[in-house]
C-alpha cells in the first residue's frame, strides 16, 4: 500500500474571510508527480500555501507529511516546512554568498550543526543535480538552468518526502525547462519524493504528461484534461 503524504478531505481553504477554493478532497502518494493548473486568481496559491502552513486551515481535515493541518500552531509549522521541499521560479539565491554557503545558510536555519555532516549534505545534494563542482560559484556566474538546479538542490537538503515546486521553468528556455523537469521526474522515481509542480506551461505538461490537478470556479479538479 503506498504510503500517502498528502490527504485533504472535504476542506475550504480561505484568504482572510473569502472562500476561495471549497470541497478540496486530493490525496498524492508517495513518488507521486502532481501539476497543478489554473488561471492566475483561481486559488492555486491559497492551495499551496495551506500545504506548507501559511495559510491556516479551519474547515474540514488536512495531513502533510504526517503533519496534521488543523493541529498546526507557531512551534508546529517551522518542523512541517523541513519535511517539505520548495522550489521557486525566481530561484531566490542570496547574491552575497557563494553556492555552498547558501546551502549552509539553509542546513543552520532548520538545526544542523556538525560542520563535516553539513559539507557531506551539501556534497550530495549538488551531485544529485548534477552541479557537484560547482559549490564555490556564486550566484550570478550560474545560467539560469543553474540557478534552478542549485534551487532544487536547496529543496532536497533535509530529504523531503514532498517538494513544492512553483512555476519552476517560469523563467527558463525550453531546452533548459526539459532539463529540469527531467530532474524532477528522476527525484521522484530515484528517492519516493512527492512532487506536486504549479505551472502554467501546457507545453511542458504534454512532453512530461502527469496526473493533474486544476483549480477553476472555486474547487479543485482532479485528473483534469488540459491542452495548449
Amino acid at each position: 500500500m503506498s504510503e500517502v503524504i498528502v490527504d485533504l478531505r472535504k476542506v475550504n481553504i480561505y484568504q482572510g474571510s473569502t472562500l476561495v477554493l471549497s470541497d478540496v478532497n486530493i490525496t498524492v502518494n508517495r513518488g507521486e508527480f502532481v501539476y497543478l493548473v489554473g488561471k492566475t486568481g483561481t486559488g492555486k496559491s491559497s492551495l499551496l500555501k495551506t500545504l506548507y502552513g501559511d495559510l491556516e486551515l479551519t474547515e474540514g481535515q488536512g495531513t502533510v507529511v504526517g503533519y496534521n493541518l488543523r493541529e498546526l500552531d507557531w512551534k508546529k509549522v517551522p518542523f512541517l516546512r523541513r519535511s517539505l521541499g520548495v522550489v521557486f521560479q525566481d530561484f531566490q539565491l542570496l547574491t552575497d554568498r557563494n553556492v555552498n554557503d547558501n546551502l549552509k545558510f539553509v542546513l543552520r536555519a532548520t538545526g544542523w550543526k556538525d560542520e563535516k555532516l553539513m559539507d557531506e549534505k551539501i556534497a550530495d545534494v549538488l551531485d544529485k543535480v548534477g552541479l557537484k563542482t560547482k559549490g564555490f560559484k556564486m550566484p550570478f556566474e550560474l545560467s539560469g538552468g543553474e540557478q534552478q538546479r542549485i534551487d532544487i538542490a536547496r529543496a532536497l537538503l533535509n530529504s523531503p518526502k514532498l517538494i513544492l515546486a512553483d512555476e519552476p521553468t517560469g523563467n527558463l528556455d525550453p531546452e533548459t525547462s526539459d532539463e529540469i523537469m527531467q530532474l524532477l521526474f528522476q527525484i521522484g522515481r530515484d528517492y519516493g519524493t512527492a512532487i506536486i509542480m504549479a505551472t502554467h506551461d501546457y507545453i511542458v505538461i504534454n512532453k512530461f504528461p502527469a496526473r493533474t490537478i486544476k483549480t477553476e470556479l472555486g474547487k479543485v479538479w482532479d485528473n483534469a484534461s488540459v491542452s495548449v
